[in-house]
């Protein structure tokens, strides 16, 4: 096992809600039985962990289209994990709202920034929360929702990157509201930019990263109630929850020993986020 000072090193080199995978309405499926070994040995015998990784998905994680390297708070933490398993590591692409199904594909082993649910439970298995998290919206300027029942009308648009948890939270909070889904996050924000949405619906890593990129977006609301949820991991659902167990005590450890706090606060550093810039009632 690697002691703090070198995870610290793992965790220094770059910059962590993340955001819901797809649901049983998008077609996953239960999960099947397990085949050729559990995950756990897989890895082990690999000497190979695989995390899933979006490429626009920063602070989370994201990729240099120039370099091809990925940095990001899961890449940090997802590091620090592969070293303590003495392993290498290695991400494959994948969008939020495909990750669900990439892991039951056998195609992950891990997909950090996952918040759980009823029906995805149903798929995959979800480790022990790696922290806290919060939902808000990026209001167009002119638009300024105090709650969700604001936004909960027929006239209100909503941008949302289909499949995601800001899709999923958005669609059960604003029945009313039209829904415009897009394949990723950054097409969302545009729809909010030309006007075409009223707001985003958003984690508040993802929302304040924008509007601080763009202060024209509008601003940051976090409407009331807050809806809290938690960023965990997902991996494969099957009968040896080796590995799942081994995430767990491994999540435990480091947010002992601060590394997970510190991930979270080397990549909204590396966004030019401050901590004065988290919108009051947000914690992590």
């Amino acid at each position: 096992m690697v002691n703090r000072r070198e995870l610290a090193g793992f965790l220094g080199a770059g910059a962590a809600v993340g955001a819901f995978g797809a649901t049983m309405a998008a077609g996953i499926a239960p999960a099947a039985a397990q085949e050729g070994g559990s995950s756990f040995d897989r890895v082990l015998k690999a000497k190979k962990l695989r995390i899933g990784g979006v490429a626009t998905g920063a602070p989370w994680i994201m990729k240099d289209q120039t370099t091809g390297q990925w940095s990001g708070q899961f890449w940090d933490i997802g590091s620090a994990l592969a070293a303590d398993m003495d392993v290498g590591i290695e991400v494959v692409e994948t969008t939020w709202g495909n990750a669900i199904l990439d892991l039951q594909a056998n195609k992950i082993d891990v997909m950090f920034g996952m918040n759980p649910t009823p029906k995805r439970a149903l798929a995959v298995d979800f480790t022990v929360p790696v922290y806290n998290s919060a939902l808000v919206v990026i209001a167009k300027p002119g638009f300024e929702p105090k709650s969700w029942a604001d936004m909960n009308k027929p006239e209100v648009k909503i941008a949302v990157d289909v499949g995601s948890a800001h899709d999923q939270v958005a669609s059960r909070l604003c029945p009313n509201a039209q829904l415009i889904r897009f394949k990723s996050l950054d097409e969302a924000t545009l729809a909010v930019r030309s006007g075409r949405a009223d707001a985003q619906s958003i984690f508040w890593m993802g929302g304040v990263r924008a509007v601080k990129r763009d202060p024209s977006l509008g601003k940051v609301v976090v409407p009331r109630p807050v809806f809290g949820s938690t960023s965990n991991a997902a991996v494969r659902r099957e009968p040896d929850k080796t590995l799942r167990d081994f995430v767990n005590t491994w999540i435990v450890y480091a947010q002992g020993l601060g590394l997970i706090r510190e991930a979270v606060v080397n990549s909204l550093a590396k966004v030019d986020i401050a901590m004065s810039d988290i919108p009051e009632g947000i914690t992590f």
